[in-house]
């Protein structure tokens, strides 16, 4: 409702922005200082000290901000003023008792009975006003009391909005902030539990910069003066909140900082933040007869506590963000705007004795606030992509494990069916042989191929057993430019044979500790798959190479290669690219390295070929 109202009041006077502003400033003061009787109370009649008068060179030149005893005089002659409705715009006046006359007649009286003594007055005037002498009279119990900036004189509706817009950027700034945090309390209700506390404090800190915005400008007390009270309590309400909160969030985001002292200067202040809330209370219930008392504690004490916690904070940033802490990178490029603001500004409250008035630190605030969503933003999406990566390595880890229990129903069957069958074979193997040397021509054919599937069966049957138990029984320290001339002696005949080429280039020194014939077989099975996939003129070539604590070795083809899908089902029982393949071949090799703790990788692209890589840990 409050928006509303002046954004109405706003929208009636936007018709004359596009007019050349029509007023001028009031520039001929003078100034008297008027002791106050004790027992009485000034500016009730409309007498105005006739001696002793000064003349000020602007309105920021006068002495009255130094007392707060008493009562202080302004008074100036009215220009001429424009023939339809005129003001005067006084931009800063402080007093908590005002009263305004034209020269006998009082046309403007305003008492507040609240400690809070900015004021921006329009007085509307008449064109008869001309010529006359206008007074201010100004009066505090304990505040400064005076008048600076502008005095201008002039059309009321261009006035008008000089005195609406001058405040305008208090009330958007503050409201859309509150506006931010009332969302952020709702988003609050669908949070994690582990993000709920930083989303909190932030809440709170983004309420509270906003309240302390709108509470802290003159408009709402111009406005709806009668719950003055109620605004400067809730601005103190707001500041004593916002402190902790804004520790909080820090310990919470970035760090509890060196030795934890953020932590313990939060609870320190959520201590203090409580005994001025008490205070507070006390105050306004004895109808402000502590508020001296109240003020140091509030106002001066708490100055200082502010301009500790922004050194602290900051000097907690910059060292975070040295250590290489992205959020308190951000943190500190936020702070770095916002902190020193107001460090600067706290300062010269305090220099000034609380004359100086607080302009810049609420546009550090907006700077700060984007800065801590930032932080907020990039712990979310921090803790998102943990999630990710957790939920991937828990759906490799099942995966593994079916794979486990797979691999163990199949080692006990493949064990079982191995000794079971492979006796039966060994008798009707040495019967056919038997056979094949009585046999006559017509008949030998017929039991050559017997034998042939007889042994093809035992091969496939020994290939269940290594797979079933593939323990090594003699380890040893292999070295692999050794192993590797046996392998070569067995498998370039085959390339040759294919068409193909095979080369090695396996420096001296390599050990790995594993066995040898289990080593043998692993890459035979290995290698002879890649020579199996060449076209005429392909080649194979081999490599190795030790890598930290690694030692690698690379088996790379030209030949047919392999589809992606191809190459995610490689290891699987009984899958194989060729066409009297069984895959317990590459299956066995999978297990063997294995066992001798290494770990396989295939790159391969159809058309262009197929790339091992095997890494086993140097002794």
């Amino acid at each position: 409702m409050f928006t509303m109202f002046v954004l109405s009041v706003c929208s009636s006077v936007s018709a004359f922005a596009a007019n050349q502003p029509e007023y001028k400033p009031v520039t001929d003061w003078e100034f008297k200082w008027e002791q106050k009787a004790e027992g009485s109370s000034a500016g009730t009649g409309s007498q105005a000290p006739r001696t002793g008068w000064s003349r000020l060179a602007s309105l920021d030149d006068q002495t009255g901000h130094e007392h707060n005893d008493g009562v202080a005089w302004y008074r100036t002659v009215l220009p001429e003023l424009y023939s339809g409705t005129s003001a005067l715009l006084l931009e800063k006046v402080h007093g908590r008792h005002i009263a305004i006359f034209v020269d006998q007649r009082k046309v403007y009286e305003q008492t507040r009975s609240y400690m809070y003594d900015k004021n921006e007055i329009l007085l509307p005037l008449r064109q008869e006003d001309a010529g006359k002498t206008l007074r201010v009279m100004l009066q505090a119990d304990r505040e400064n009391v005076g008048m600076e900036g502008r005095a201008l004189a002039g059309d009321y509706q261009s006035l008008l909005k000089v005195y609406v817009m001058s405040d305008l950027d208090d009330l958007i700034l503050g409201s859309s902030m509150i506006f931010l945090g009332l969302v952020m309390a709702i988003a609050a209700l669908f949070m994690r539990r582990n993000q709920l506390a930083a989303w909190l404090a932030l809440t709170i800190i983004v309420l509270s910069i906003g309240t302390l915005i709108l509470t802290y400008s003159p408009l709402p007390y111009i406005l709806f003066n009668g719950y003055g009270k109620w605004f400067v309590m809730v601005f103190d309400l707001a500041l004593l909140t916002v402190l902790p909160a804004l520790s909080f969030y820090f310990e919470k985001t970035v760090g509890a900082g060196y030795k934890q002292w953020i932590r313990h200067f939060r609870r320190f202040q959520t201590v203090y933040s409580l005994f001025c809330l008490v205070f507070m209370t006390i105050n306004m219930l004895l109808h402000d007869r502590l508020y001296s008392l109240y003020y140091f504690f509030s106002v001066k004490i708490l100055g200082i506590l502010i301009i500790l916690q922004m050194i602290l904070i900051v000097a907690s940033a910059i060292a975070y963000a040295v250590k290489g802490s992205r959020d308190a990178l951000i943190f500190t490029l936020g702070f770095a705007v916002f902190g020193l603001t107001v460090l600067v500004e706290i300062v010269c409250f305090m220099i000034s004795a609380g004359d100086y008035e607080l302009y810049w630190w609420k546009w550090g605030v907006l700077g700060f606030a984007i800065a801590l969503i930032a932080v907020l933003g990039q712990k979310f999406a921090e803790n998102h992509r943990q999630i990710l990566i957790y939920s991937k390595e828990l759906e490799m880890f099942n995966m593994e494990l079916q794979r486990a229990e797979k691999m163990e129903i199949i080692s006990e069957l493949a064990a079982s069916v191995a000794h079971e069958v492979r006796n039966p074979l060994q008798v009707t193997r040495g019967f056919l042989q038997l056979l094949l040397e009585k046999s006559e021509h017509k008949d030998r054919e017929y039991l050559m191929l017997a034998l042939e599937e007889l042994d093809r069966a035992s091969g496939i049957i020994t290939d269940f057993l290594t797979f079933a138990k593939p323990e090594l029984d003699h380890v040893q320290l292999l070295e692999l430019t050794e192993e590797f001339r046996h392998i070569e002696g067995i498998l370039i005949p085959l390339a040759n044979f294919q068409g193909g080429k095979m080369t090695s280039r396996i420096p001296k020194n390599l050990y790995i500790e594993g066995n040898s014939s289990k080593f043998k077989q692993a890459f035979i099975n290995i290698i002879k798959n890649s020579i199996e996939a060449l076209d005429e003129g392909g080649r194979v070539q081999i490599w190795a190479y030790r890598q930290n604590d690694e030692i690698v070795v690379h088996v790379q083809d030209n030949g047919e290669g392999m589809e992606p899908a191809e190459v995610a089902r490689l290891g699987e029982p009984y899958f194989s690219n060729k066409t009297k393949g069984t895959g317990l071949g590459l299956m066995v090799t999978f297990r063997i390295i294995e066992v001798m703790k290494g770990k396989m990788e295939f790159l391969s692209e159809k058309g262009v070929g197929t790339e091992v890589i095997i890494r086993f840990p140097a002794p």
